[in-house]
Parts: C-alpha cells; structure tokens; sequence
C-alpha cells in the first residue's frame, strides 16, 4: 500500500505555455518551495500539459481523483485556481463531491486560498465564479473575433471543410481540390431531374442526405454563412450563383409539386418481421401499391440488414385495412380507459414540496459546516442528497405517467366515435390517429403485429 501523500498538480494549456509565471516550471517551482517551508516531505506531482481548463477530461487529474478515492491523497496544492479549472460547476464538483467527501484539503498558492478553514471554503465559491466568467469573456472575445474574420472573406478554419474544398492555412482561404468536379457534377444532375438518392448512387456518395448538403452549401457559390449571417468569401466558387440559385429554386418547386406519398397512412411505422429493415410502398401497376422490405432494395444499400430477406411483399390496401379494422376495435376497448390525470398532479405536488424540504435542510446544514468541520454533519448532507435524488427521479415518473394519462384522455374523445367519423378525415387526420395511438407495425409473412403506444398493448392479426 503506498503512503498517504500530498499531490501538487499542475496544468498549462497551449496558450498559457508561452505566459510568464504559468509555465510547467515555474509552477513546480513555486509548489515545491512551499511544500519544503511547511516540512511537507511526501508529495507527488501531476502534470497535465497542454489540456484546456474548461473541461475535467484530463489524464492526470484522472489519476489524482482515483488515487484520491484509494485514499493515497490527503491534500491538493495548485499555483492558481484556474489551474485546476476553468469552470466554476467543474470546480465546485471537485471540491464538495471529490476531495471534501474523502477528507482532502485543497490549497491555492496565490489566492492564499485553504478549504480546511470555513474562510477558505467561502473563498472558493466566490473566486471560481471569477474564473468562469474570464472563461466567458475569452470564449465571447473568440467569438467577436471569428465574426471580423469571416466579415474579411477569410474561412473559419479548423474542422468541417466542405466537400470540394481543401483549406489553406497560410492564406485562410478555402481552396478547389480534386473533387469539385464531383460537386458541379451533383448540380448538373439535380437540375437536369435527377433524385438526391440517384446522384448520391451515380457519384458515389454513401447517403442522398450528403447529395442535399451539397446542394444547399452556398460556398459552393463563393459565401460564407456564420451565425445565420452570409458573407462574401475570398475563396474560389466551384460553381456560379446563378446556378446555385437555379438549384435551390428548382429545389422549392419539388417540394411543391413533386407526387405526394400523403395517401400512405402507414409510412414509417412498418417493420419487416424477419430481418427488421423498414418496409417501403412501392407503385405496383397504375393504381396499387405494394410493401417491400428494404433489405430487397438495392438502391439503398445503407437500409439493407439482411440482403437474403425473403419477406414476400403484401398489398397495402390489404395491410392498411386490417390495421384499420383494428383500430375500431381497439377504440372500443379504450372507452374504459379512467384518466389518472389529476391524480398525478396532486402526487407531484406532494413531491415538489419535499424536494423543496430537503434542499432547504441541505443548504441549512452547508452553512452550519462552513462554521466548522464536523464528519457527522457531512454524513448527513450525503444521505440528503441521496434522498434529494430519489425524489427527482420519483418526479420524474409521475410525470411521465401524467403525460401518458393526459395523452389517452385527448385520444379517447376521438376514439370514442372513430368508426363513424373515419370516412370523413381528411388524409392528414387519419394519419395523425394512426401515429398517435401506434409505436409499429410488424409484418411477417400474412401475420401483422401491430403494437400500441398505451400499456404495451399488443395485437396479432
């Protein structure tokens, strides 16, 4: 078993590394000196190197909290509070849920700062509130200057460089690469009437979703959209404006005009029984449709789960009204339904006032302790917060359960007369119904599960 130490830790970020006083050093000077004026021989550094502040995911500061939790550490020096973090939730979540919860003292050379006095602990939230807010006065000073950058024409750098483009750091442009060919490509074939999911399968792209990104990239075009805004860019356009503009006009009158799938009341719920890919509609002759599995469409490789699937394809007016059928009956079965509506409410009520008791005997009992350490007092703010805890997830139930019994309230009222209003529904209404009482539809063969959003109810037909 190793001996109980002191741990002197130490972070410098990228930026820090080059500010005087803040290098690794400097700092490993300063804490050692004070280790050997107050006779404190045994004492270990941790060391995180270019790591940002803003965020705890540091291996170093790992390995102290779990040497912290096998009790090898009874106190953490640092030069500065920010070393430790940036962020006043990070910090307070150390102090009072790490290093107070296993007796760890916690001392900060230039705030003069020491938790085991109730000054020290008082300190602590007052200065780490400092230290998140320079965090957002730099991460909004980033952001100001970001905004100048782009007014200037110049990319935003670093990460998500558009298709069709490299970046060049030296000159903060955006530069044509060898698949802006592809890219004019893709606008040729959409506005010559080509669909997203062909293009994507003629220049090979792996998702249609890719083909409408883009398309809807108006850099392509020589712009620069930040923060809802548009810019004009110093980089090369791939294509013209005009033609960009051509595309998202032709894109807008597609969507108005092209064939509506809105007679289709079952898309989206239908899932194929023996490889469990989604089922499509497909036109089969002039009039009718037919559901098909889409591991059985090649067009769509990413949708495929089983590219053997011999699930046979059922009509859909059939599938459709068997599910119809069901949901008459189904109606009549909820007319018993009791909503538990007010119920609920008055269970979260009750909940809401004993979280509200509890917190209020934990901030009670913080500022006792604050006044003097006591271990018992401590063990008691645990088992509160324990307790605070459960109600929150109590709460959370009940509202949930409240929802549900509120949603079967609205729907029954429709239920009620479903059968004798169905023929008059718009479209829309009837999909609107269907999705609100059904999780999916499972077709094997000719069985069809429909599955209920309510009580799990299940029916096989």
């Amino acid at each position: 078993m190793k001996k109980i130490k002191s741990a002197i830790y130490i972070r410098v970020s990228t930026d820090a590394q080059r500010e005087e006083g803040y290098s690794i050093d400097a700092q490993k000077e300063m804490l050692t000196a004070y280790c050997v004026s107050k006779g404190i021989k045994d004492y270990d550094y941790y060391i995180d190197g270019g790591f940002t502040g803003s965020n705890i995911e540091r291996p170093e500061l790992g390995r102290l909290i779990e040497d912290i939790k096998n009790g090898l550490v009874d106190r953490v020096l640092v030069y500065k509070l920010d070393r430790l973090s940036r962020s006043q939730k990070d910090t307070l979540y150390l102090i009072e849920d790490v290093f107070n919860p296993h007796g760890v003292d916690f001392l900060s050379l230039n705030e003069s700062m020491d938790t085991s006095t109730p000054l020290g602990r008082l300190m602590l939230g007052i200065l780490s509130a400092f230290a998140q807010l320079e965090r957002e006065n730099i991460r909004e000073r980033t952001r100001m200057g970001m905004k100048e950058r782009v007014k200037a024409g110049l990319w935003m750098g670093g990460g998500r460089i558009p298709f069709g483009y490299d970046y060049d750091k030296g000159q903060g442009i955006l530069i044509p690469n060898q698949d802006a060919d592809t890219v004019r490509k893709i606008y040729d074939l959409y506005l010559e009437g080509y669909s997203c999911a062909k293009i994507a399968q003629m220049v090979g792209l792996k998702y249609e979703k890719l083909a409408m990104q883009i398309l809807t990239r108006k850099s392509n075009a020589g712009f620069i959209n930040y923060n809802g805004e548009e810019y004009i860019g110093k980089h090369e356009p791939i294509i013209s404006l005009e033609t960009y503009q051509k595309a998202m006009d032709y894109m807008l009158s597609r969507s108005v005009f092209r064939p509506s799938d809105s007679n289709y009341l079952l898309t989206g719920l239908l899932v194929c029984g023996k490889c469990g890919a989604k089922l499509r509609y497909q036109k089969w002759g002039k009039y009718d449709c037919k559901l098909v599995c889409y591991s059985q469409d090649k067009n769509k490789p990413h949708l495929i789960k089983d590219p053997d699937c011999n699930n046979p394809k059922q009509w859909a007016a059939e599938i459709e009204s068997v599910v119809i059928q069901d949901l008459f009956a189904f109606s009549l079965r909820q007319k018993n339904i009791k909503c538990e509506k007010e119920s609920s409410k008055s269970v979260i009520e009750i909940l809401n006032s004993q979280y509200g008791e509890t917190a209020k005997k934990i901030k009670r009992l913080y500022g006792i302790y604050s006044e003097g350490s006591d271990e018992v007092l401590l063990e008691t703010i645990g088992e509160l917060r324990k307790q605070l805890t459960g109600i929150q997830e109590q709460i959370k139930r009940e509202q949930e359960r409240s929802a549900i019994s509120g949603q079967i309230q609205n729907i029954n009222k429709t239920l009620t007369t479903l059968k004798e209003t169905w023929e008059y529904m718009t479209v829309q209404e009837r999909k609107n119904i269907i999705r609100n009482c059904l999780n999916k539809i499972i077709i094997t063969d000719k069985q069809v599960e429909i599955f209920y959003k309510f009580d799990g109810f299940v029916n096989k037909v």
